[in-house]
């Protein structure tokens, strides 16, 4: 590191971050499908020679950490089978270091002259890839053969020809051929343009010198995360979270992670965890181990670089054949419920150590709909994936109609929806009183309701209704979600978080998906009185609300904090709990 020019190094540093951000930027401009393009369910990165991560773009943190695991098979496959032009193409979780079947990685590695300067790499959540159920993500399915195409990790290009029989055979088994080509495409064109950018700067700065920098990059990440860890205080630390269940009859599905920190380093042990499931939510390890960098870099003050150092002071075990760790041929399809549910477990465990980086129950990751059908001669699939709301952290609220921590995805714009399919969107707005109670507020929850104008089939994914959003440090809970399907005639019908059949519903029916509400932090009743009537005038909290959850009562007339009134609800709050 000493011989190392510390500007030079943050040049480069940005130089690839700004090529993985570019990546990132040409297949939103460029893809076909609303999940991609408007969503925005997809990563990019780059990589070493080694295969190492070495830049990140701006997108999906939980499953950024996936890269390192494909890559590892890819140069143990192809090491001596590389050549300029050549494409790479997975979805497969066994035995290819996938993450679900509708995620499909392109990967391209990138020649500076004969020498073998680094890999593109792109991941994208594509819209239909064959399975029982359009979208291609069914809570019930029980095996991994009824999700979709696998695809193992093969050549999708050769030396600058296409695999017309892959392609082929990619086209045949979606509902959507226009958008899944149009989407590989996209991935393609972001690899150009980074083999593009990592040239220029390995031209610029030598093989050499920028093979020292990278390395050198490396290290620096790994320096600072350690640096990070010595501020945590040592000892172990247990975090237990769960899901709601299955059916009609849901039993709860445990989280369980025991976080240990020893100086600088952390360790991340899933034992405790359920088993390995006969439904679609088992989650292949590289999601709970992105989930568990991600929640790491959270509690970091430090900028640091998205690069393969610092993941090396963290290890993440998950036993085999549990939730987290499962074995061919389990389901994975709706995995990804499971991995942002690690991101809180790991969130809880860490607020035992440092309640204030830390960030409570969040929505409890997206809400996935997926309902599809014929309309106007054409299938169509309508992937909706809903995300809205922080938990709460000690120097601030919770944020609402951004997507959660974990997450960097957007919710699908209304018109698009109902342009192009056979769906109205008649609500859509954040539900007062949903926040999680704190000094500092959970954010709301958000409700959207769907009117469907054909009979369709509709398939589902929630959770957070048995098992809100956790708050910290005396904060209490958020309000749980809810699904509802409502009639014309005013019938109305619950559903279960998570159906273990699609559902149907008939032309003018109403479907109301209400998510969850975050998690507060500190005791509410210590929140300020001003906060309060500023969330009462803002609709964000109600009068009986503000009353029954931070004990300040509001003059209807006049809109004013009754100071008396409430000095006196909250003395008789303190003296009963006293009692």
């Amino acid at each position: 590191m000493s011989s190392v020019d510390p500007i030079t190094l943050e040049v480069i540093r940005n130089g690839l971050a700004s090529v993985a951000d570019e990546m990132a930027l040409i297949i939103m401009r460029s893809a076909y499908s609303p999940v991609v393009r408007d969503i925005m369910d997809y990563s990019t990165g780059l990589c070493d020679p080694q295969g190492r991560i070495i830049a990140q773009g701006l997108t999906l943190p939980i499953q950024l950490c996936s890269f390192p695991r494909v890559m590892h098979f890819l140069k143990e496959r192809f090491a001596d089978d590389l050549a300029p032009g050549d494409i790479f193409i997975t979805n497969d979780p066994y035995g290819s270091g996938g993450q679900h079947l509708p995620d499909i990685y392109v990967l391209k590695p990138i020649f500076f002259g004969a020498a073998l300067a680094g890999y593109a790499t792109t991941v994208a959540h594509h819209t239909d890839v064959g399975g029982i159920v359009p979208g291609s993500v069914a809570i019930y399915a029980t095996e991994i053969q009824q999700e979709g195409l696998r695809i193992p990790l093969m050549k999708l290009y050769e030396g600058g020809r296409p695999n017309r029989t892959l392609l082929d055979l990619i086209e045949s088994n979606t509902r959507q051929p226009v958008e899944v080509l149009g989407d590989l495409r996209a991935q393609i064109a972001a690899c150009t343009t980074a083999e593009k950018g990592l040239l220029a700067l390995v031209e610029r700065y030598g093989t050499e010198s920028f093979a020292a920098y990278v390395a050198a990059l490396h290290d620096q990440a790994e320096a600072m995360m350690r640096e990070t860890i010595r501020e945590l205080p040592n000892g172990i630390y247990v975090g237990e979270d769960f899901l709601d269940g299955l059916g009609e009859n849901p039993e709860p599905i445990r989280i369980r992670a025991t976080v240990t920190i020893a100086d600088d380093t952390i360790d991340i042990d899933f034992t405790g965890t359920s088993e390995q499931m006969a439904a679609s939510i088992n989650c292949p390890i590289s999601l709970p181990e992105s989930a568990a960098f991600t929640a790491i870099r959270c509690v970091s003050r430090r900028d640091i670089p998205n690069c393969d150092g610092y993941l090396r002071p963290i290890t993440v075990r998950a036993p085999e054949r549990c939730l987290l760790n499962p074995v061919f041929p389990a389901a994975c399809g709706a995995r990804g419920v499971v991995g942002y549910r690690v991101f809180d477990t790991i969130m809880q465990a860490l607020a035992k150590a440092v309640p204030e980086r830390a960030i409570g129950g969040s929505e409890g990751g997206p809400f996935l709909m997926a309902a599809g059908g014929t309309w106007q001669g054409r299938q169509f699939v309508l992937n909706e994936m809903m995300v809205g709301t922080w938990g709460a952290r000690a120097q601030r609220d919770g944020l609402e109609g951004v997507s959660n921590p974990a997450a960097n995805i957007s919710n699908q714009p209304i018109e698009m929806i109902e342009a192009e399919m056979p769906v109205e969107v008649v609500r859509y707005g954040l539900v007062p009183d949903s926040g999680g109670p704190g000094q500092n507020r959970g954010g709301l929850a958000f409700v959207r309701e769907f009117r469907f104008h054909q009979d369709t089939v509709v398939n589902l994914r929630g959770d957070r209704r048995d098992h809100p959003p956790f708050g910290i440090d005396g904060g209490q809970p958020g309000a749980p979600s809810a699904h509802i399907i409502l009639a014309p005639d005013g019938a109305r019908r619950m559903l279960p978080t998570m159906p273990m059949q699609a559902f149907s519903v008939k032309a003018g029916d109403v479907f109301r998906l209400v998510g969850a509400g975050g998690g507060g932090f500190g005791a509410a009743f210590e929140r300020e009185p001003a906060r309060v009537l500023a969330d009462v005038i803002e609709d964000k909290v109600t009068v009986e609300g503000a009353a029954r959850d931070y004990g300040v009562v509001i003059d209807r007339s006049t809109l004013s904090v009754d100071i008396a009134a409430t000095n006196a609800l909250r003395a008789a709050a303190v003296s009963g709990d006293a009692r």
